[in-house]
């Protein structure tokens, strides 16, 4: 038992040496004086980061994190942000990169160590981490690349919404169509199938929404496994979002049935997410929708009536849990 765990230990610094960068050289209060930066601010964005509290003595920390922190108080002795906004911004990266490295670790492993494998045969860590530390600085360089394009699409929905001379741009809520999209029946779906059906059915939804909703313009706000959250500027582009995805998913023909529902109104917009009484109203409209259906509110409907390739049909008054009774209408694709 002792030898496995030595093994482990030695196979995560060797882990850690190769993607962690330079080694630790300083204390938690070595790094605020270096960096000019106070140990409460520094902590502080430490733990928003996503990163475990560290013993006052010990050495955890690097020239690169001191160098971080130095960017830090730049950005803030120019005004360009005050404490919260850095502490807001450090846990939006955070929580970013965290999910973005958990999944690609995995993508890594998955590809390097599972073919041909056998449960129980050794992993190989020298080709493992050789093949890693060749396509490290590629992986970096596609990483900043896509970030700014991100931003940039980021940016260009924005001025989309509220406009570049909108002096209320700040604190007005956007109005904006918001959808959700379902598999229909998925715990009885995922009670017929092992661990890999099911990873392999929520990976197939996520990946096609993600494909349909990227090629409209619009955007991808969060996964559920079973669920999606998309949002656009355009009421339209999200009804084509919507029949996109019923088509794609019919086409595949390896699940479930998927339904949608969509809202245009006000949204308040939190930490990349999107809250409020649309999102709301979206997600029970997806209740109530038929296998197959896109159901929506009046004021979506009433946006894409009389655009082409696009019917709205009026049904019966329905009641929305925590919305009381509202007037829905179906969408079809002419």
């Amino acid at each position: 038992m002792g030898g496995a765990d030595e093994e482990g230990r030695e196979a995560a610094q060797r882990v850690r040496r190769l993607l962690g960068g330079p080694p630790a050289r300083h204390t938690r209060a070595q790094v605020a004086e270096l960096s000019g930066v106070s140990p409460e601010l520094a902590e502080r964005i430490w733990r928003a980061l996503g990163f475990a509290s560290v013993a006052q003595g010990a050495v955890a920390f690097t020239d690169a994190d001191v160098a971080a922190l130095k960017r830090v108080r730049a950005m803030m002795q120019d005004d360009l942000f005050d404490e919260v906004a850095v502490i807001r911004m450090a846990r939006a990266l955070g929580r970013t990169t965290s999910r973005l490295a958990q999944w690609q670790a995995e993508i890594m492993m998955g590809a390097l160590i599972a073919p041909g494998r056998h449960d129980g045969e050794a992993v190989d860590l020298d080709h493992v981490l050789d093949t890693s530390r060749r396509l490290l600085p590629d992986f970096e360089q596609v990483l900043i690349h896509v970030w700014r394009a991100q931003l940039a699409a980021a940016g260009t929905r924005l001025l989309t919404i509220v406009g570049p001379d909108d002096e209320s741009a700040g604190p007005r809520r956007p109005v904006i169509a918001v959808g959700f999209a379902d598999l229909v029946s998925f715990t009885q779906h995922a009670r017929e199938l092992d661990e890999y059906g099911l990873g392999e059915l929520v990976e197939g939804f996520e990946g096609r929404a993600a494909d349909v909703v990227a090629a409209r313009g619009a955007r991808l706000v969060k996964t559920l496994g079973d669920e999606v959250l998309f949002t656009a500027a355009d009421p339209a582009v999200a009804a084509e979002v919507a029949f996109d995805l019923l088509e794609a998913v019919k086409e595949a023909g390896d699940g479930p049935d998927v339904r949608v529902g969509l809202a245009y109104g006000p949204v308040l917009p939190v930490m990349g997410d999107v809250f409020g009484t649309t999102v709301n109203l979206a997600a029970r409209l997806t209740a109530i929708a038929r296998p197959g259906t896109v159901l929506v509110d009046e004021p979506l409907a009433k946006a894409v009536e009389g655009t082409a390739g696009i019917e709205v049909h009026r049904i019966r008054r329905r009641p929305a849990r925590g919305l009381g009774v509202v007037q829905p209408y179906v969408l079809r694709r002419t």
